[in-house]
Order: C-alpha cells, then structure tokens, then sequence
C-alpha cells in the first residue's frame, strides 16, 4: 500500500502486503517522448505487479529545458533545466516517483532522491537526418545541433562542417531542418523509436560514432527514504543496464565535466564484465583523447581511475573543459 498521506515520506513496515491505498503518481515532463517514457514505465510497473493501467497517474509538467529554447542548455542551466521541476516535486511529495531519459540527469543529484530502477536500455546510437553518412554530407554544409559531443565528433570528422545551434523536441528539430535552418542533424534511434519514427534518417555504428553517456536509458528517481516505492519499483530494475549507467555516471564524476564538455561513451558487456570506452575532445573538433578499461559490473572504482587517465593524457585545450572529480 502506498500510503495516501502526500507528504509522508515513509510508508507503514507492512505496507506492501495490502493492496494501493490510491493511485501511484508518475511524474513525467510533456513532451511527446517524455511521455512516451512515462507510458513505458507504467506498462512495464502495472506488468509487473499484475495491476491495471490506472494504479499509476501520470503527472506530466512542462520543464524549464522546454519552455526555453532559443538558448544552449548550457547557457542557461545545464541538465537542471530538465529535472528541476520533477525533483520539487518529488520533495513535495506530489508524486511518488519521476522517470527521466538518463542523459539529461547530472551526474550530481540530491540527496534525498536515488535512482531507483532503470529499465532495459534502448539503441545508443545517433541517427544522421539529411545524409546518408558523415562523408556524404556536402561540403560547407550546416549542421544542426546544440549538444558539445555531437558538435566536436561532427567537427573532428568534418572540419569543413559549420554547426549552427539547433533545440527543441523530435518534431521541432525535423520541422526546422525541413525550413532549411539547417541541412542535417543528429537525433538519438532511442528517441525515433519510442516514438514510432524508425524510418527517420541513417544509424550511424556506434563503434565509430560514440554515444552519449547513458544515451537510450530510462531512469525511475524517487525519494531515498521511501522504502515502499523503492520495493515497488525494484521489479522493473534491469541490472545489466543499471550497472552500465552506474559505470558512465561514475566515469563522468570522475572527470568533473559539465554541459560545455564533449564526451563520448560506449558501455559493452563481455561476459560478466563491462568494457567502457571513452573519448574526449576539444569544443571545436580539433582535439581527442581515447581510452578503454575491462571492469566487473559492480566494481565503481575502475570508471573514476579511466577519467584520471584520460584527464592525464588530455592536452590542456581539452582538460579546461573538465574538472576532474
């Protein structure tokens, strides 16, 4: 039972052997994919436990990174502007619990609220709109982006490239391609598929074109102290993925980046270890430093010591972009 009291944070001991007091309260951002997410979550929960849809309530809010976007997010807050909201809320107590895309939570949070469960993790890979491959974009073309990594790989691989700052949804962004604003961009294959868009542009290898870190990974936040929500929610947790998530926060700690620093991850599993690979670069393109190390899933020491390797080996016109953790 989750306790009807919307501000308790704790729940009776003998809680979960009764049925929900009332419904659990999801909170969620408005946009289409964030919704999106949130519709999974519920299935994927109300599957779990045997309920029927209405046992979760959707809490959509509109986020500051949404009603803001003429601006880079990192000119005006950072990852914040997508979780800021959502964790009021959750301090509140007026929802139980918050699911976000992964990429967008800083690495930092507080204190009070965990990461409760993630779910299996989608296609990390980006997707080229407006070309068939990074060599087939024409000359001088514009590229449209506001994230830093996909800027620097872009400009790594094409210097000849300019980027002009592209925000907004899935449907913003290909309407302002279709405008002319620019001639190609990057959208995440997680994102197209969870919304039905799979016929949407060319995947690039993920092996050549690094991810984001926790790209594709949904995330269920709720407060630490809430035991009931977090026994509910342990359920749905997918261990291989939480561990891969945990390794690339670890990783992004330990180099103290923030929303100006480019990087780069790709988490693989090989039997019961992880193998992260990470690339950092200049803002511009120009410069890139690489590294790679063999962990086990719940070792968290090994992920900080590859961002000190990678700070050591990283020239200083990419380590001002980092501040180590």
């Amino acid at each position: 039972m989750i306790n009807p009291s919307h501000n308790s944070p704790q729940a009776p001991a003998d809680a979960l052997a009764h049925p929900l007091a009332r419904p659990l309260r999801l909170g969620t951002r408005r946009s289409p994919l964030a919704m999106a997410q949130a519709e999974e979550t519920r299935a994927r929960l109300c599957a779990a436990h045997g309920w029927p849809e209405s046992a979760v309530e959707l809490c959509p809010q509109v986020a500051s990174g949404d009603r803001i976007q003429d601006r880079p997010l990192a000119e005006i807050g950072g990852k914040a502007l997508w979780t800021k909201e959502l964790d009021a809320a959750l301090l509140h107590g007026e929802i139980d619990f918050a699911v976000h895309s992964m990429k967008d939570v800083e690495t930092i949070r507080p204190a009070a609220i965990m990461i409760a469960a993630v779910l299996p993790r989608a296609d990390v890979r980006d997707v080229l709109v407006g070309a068939a491959s990074i060599a087939a974009i024409p000359q001088g073309a514009k590229v449209g982006t506001s994230a830093p990594r996909r800027a620097a790989q872009m400009l790594h691989a094409r210097r000849d490239l300019e980027i002009v700052s592209f925000r907004g949804n899935v449907a913003t962004r290909l309407a302002k391609l279709q405008a002319g604003e620019a001639d190609v961009t990057l959208l995440a294959a997680a994102g197209l598929q969870r919304l039905g868009e799979t016929g949407v542009g060319h995947v690039l290898p993920a092996e050549e074109w690094l991810p984001a870190p926790a790209q594709g990974a949904i995330g269920i936040e709720c407060l630490a102290a809430r035991d009931d929500v977090r026994a509910l929610l342990a359920a749905i947790d997918h261990g291989p993925t939480h561990a891969a998530i945990r390794a690339e926060r670890a990783l992004l700690t330990g180099l103290g980046g923030t929303c100006h620093s480019p990087i780069a991850v790709l988490t693989t599993a090989e039997g019961e270890d992880l193998v992260l690979r990470a690339a950092l670069f200049s803002p511009d393109g120009a410069l890139r430093v690489e590294d790679t190390a063999r962990f086990a899933a719940d070792d968290g020491d090994t992920p900080l010591d590859l961002a000190r390797r990678l700070l050591a080996q990283a020239p200083e016109g990419i380590a001002a972009f980092f501040h180590g953790g």
